[in-house]
């Protein structure tokens, strides 16, 4: 009876969570996002491919989780922090800036919102137990590498409140960092620019450069090209193609490469490579308190998400716009040939993990910093004294905290992959197996 009783218990919890993830799932990628069936599936099988991706392309499930959890280390609601608003390990990454610098950086601004600084550090809290997981790291490495994390974030906090240290001005190049963050940045430099454009471009019959086709890269139709070069009229535009297969949680939005002529670099380089890609609603706005002073700023989605990215990057894209085409809306910046991310196969040892987030803790510091009076009329406050007065003196109880529900997480993103997998066979059956 007992034994009984305790199975009952355990599927009754199995079925609310699957029917809440269902629930859940159909609003924002059925409705919210509008994919159909064929585009829902292609989203599934990139989460199906690990916890962690799962975790990626999900950011709407853990915003209904966490805003539900009160912590004494939140700030005020209307004192918020121009967050990033999807905060992992792989949103971090390296690309020149506007002087022509390698640097490394957070490189997505789609999720860019308001609100309290505790969600960006509690998602890459998880990811990075996540993806130390994924790695075959024990939960002793994955605590001590959100700790490194941490620390980092609170002592670039604190350098920028004692003005040694200006979140306007720093950057992550070769000469400040360590690990495989500044191999990575070193190896760059010896990137030629020619490098990228030779992979997706090639000379024609006519001896015009022109987009290479292939399963990522395709043409775009007669109506597509004459909206595009519309919208973008202040262009000498040579080409244009359509973008598949990036990313996890941007599946069904549109995304267009434009190769366009006489534009330069920060180097001089001509010829380079636009991406235009379709914005929604950012993800924590359906969950976090409205801000009616940002959205009079950012109404349109495009506006918000290169607001985020001129408020968190010193040195901004020179290329960065906004445009609606056909009732949708855009945001416009240049495709830098210089995109690369610490991967998997770059960290040799646990010091490798370690000082990687440790920077990445500093990175987080310096865009939530950037982002505020300095930046944008919306706020009338420095966030780095608003986020150290809500963590108070007790900096190591945050620590254990944040770790605490960090780690909590990271087994609800494991039980949750797995009823997400079983959800996905279920529903979608009638159009493939899942594994294929």
């Amino acid at each position: 009876m007992e034994h009984a009783l305790l199975e009952q218990v355990k599927d009754t919890r199995i079925f609310l969570r699957k029917e809440q993830l269902a629930t859940i799932f159909e609003e924002f990628d059925g409705q919210r996002m509008a994919l159909n069936e064929v585009q829902r599936l292609e989203k599934y099988r990139k989460m199906l491919d690990s916890p962690f991706r799962f975790f990626r392309g999900s950011a709407y499930l853990f915003y209904f989780d966490v805003t539900k959890v009160p912590s004494i280390f939140h700030t005020a609601d209307v004192r918020p922090t121009w967050i990033q608003g999807d905060m992992h390990m792989d949103n971090f990454g390296a690309f020149q800036n506007e002087t022509g610098a390698i640097v490394f950086d957070v490189n997505d601004f789609d999720e860019g919102y308001v609100g309290s600084y505790l969600y960006d550090v509690i998602r890459m809290s998880v990811s990075i137990a996540l993806y130390l997981e994924e790695q075959g790291l024990h939960n002793a490495a994955q605590k001590l590498a959100i700790q490194r994390f941490l620390q980092g974030y609170m002592d670039q906090l604190k350098r920028f409140q004692r003005k040694q240290d200006d979140p306007l001005t720093i950057t992550f190049t070769k000469d400040n960092t360590k690990g495989p963050i500044k191999k990575v940045l070193k190896k760059l430099e010896n990137r030629q620019r020619c490098h990228f454009l030779q992979d997706i471009t090639h000379i024609n019959d006519d001896g015009q450069r022109v987009f290479l086709w292939n399963e990522e890269v395709q043409p775009v139709s007669e109506d597509e090209y004459a909206a595009i070069s519309n919208v973008l009229s202040n262009y000498a535009i040579k080409d244009i193609a359509i973008k598949h297969g990036s990313g996890t949680a941007s599946i069904g939005l549109k995304r267009y490469y434009i190769l366009v002529d006489g534009e330069t670099d920060a180097r001089g380089v001509e010829e380079l490579v636009l991406e235009m890609k379709e914005v929604r609603t950012a993800i924590p706005a359906y969950f976090l308190p409205y801000n009616e002073a940002f959205w009079a700023n950012y109404e349109h989605q495009g506006a918000r998400v290169v607001g985020t990215q001129k408020a968190m990057h010193h040195l901004e894209d020179p290329h960065l716009a906004h445009v609606t085409m056909d009732g949708q809306e855009y945001y416009i910046r240049e495709r830098s040939p210089y995109k690369k991310k610490v991967k998997p196969k770059n960290y040799k040892d646990l010091d490798d993990y370690f000082v990687t987030t440790a920077t990445m803790g500093q990175i987080a510091a310096k865009i939530h910093a950037r982002a505020d009076i300095d930046y944008s009329d919306v706020f009338t406050y420095h966030s780095e004294n608003e986020i150290l007065n809500a963590i108070g003196k007790e900096r190591n109880v945050f620590i254990e905290s944040t770790i605490l529900q960090a780690m909590r997480y990271k087994e609800i993103v494991y039980a949750d992959y797995e009823l997400f997998t079983t959800w996905v066979d279920q529903k979608f059956k009638h159009l493939a197996t899942v594994s294929e």
